[in-house]
């Protein structure tokens, strides 16, 4: 990866819906070479998609919250019967397994704190292996989303 790639790649970052022909001249590439470096960094699955970015807000999801969880088991079964699991609950927007204690975070959306508690209450404690939560309400986002430096 050269420092023309780095550049595509920071500017579609920013941007994800920049024309080709914008691009290739944020780049000082014509068309075909700037294509081509594009279609390669998609192929290689370093671009492995583009989203819209959406605010929560408008979807009545405006309380983010920080949800840790400590297993009571940590066997293999149990681990992947949890990991599946999480990947169902359409309100968990990012999971992540730590190394030491607690064993992950989650990070939630939902419209309020009533409806938190419910998640938790009525979803999370019943997932394989889960012993203790802890939930944490973001009260301010300071940065959101950063796009990866290149």
């Amino acid at each position: 990866m050269d420092a023309i790639d780095r550049e595509i790649i920071a500017l579609l970052q920013q941007d994800g819906r920049m024309s080709l022909t914008d691009l290739a001249r944020e780049v000082g590439l014509t068309l075909s070479p700037a294509h081509r470096r594009l279609q390669h960094l998609e192929e290689a699955g370093v671009i492995y998609g583009y989203r819209a970015m959406v605010d929560p807000e408008a979807l009545d999801l405006g309380l983010e919250a920080l949800v840790f969880v400590t297993m009571r088991q940590e066997d293999r079964d149990t681990i992947t019967a949890f990991e599946e699991a999480v990947t169902r609950i359409p309100n968990i927007i990012q999971a992540q397994r730590l190394l030491g204690d607690p064993d992950y975070v989650l990070r939630i959306r939902a419209a309020n704190i009533q409806d938190l508690t419910r998640i938790t209450d009525e979803t999370l404690f019943d997932l394989p292996g889960v012993h203790l939560m802890n939930s944490h309400p973001v009260a301010k986002n300071i940065v959101t989303d950063r796009p990866y430096p290149a």
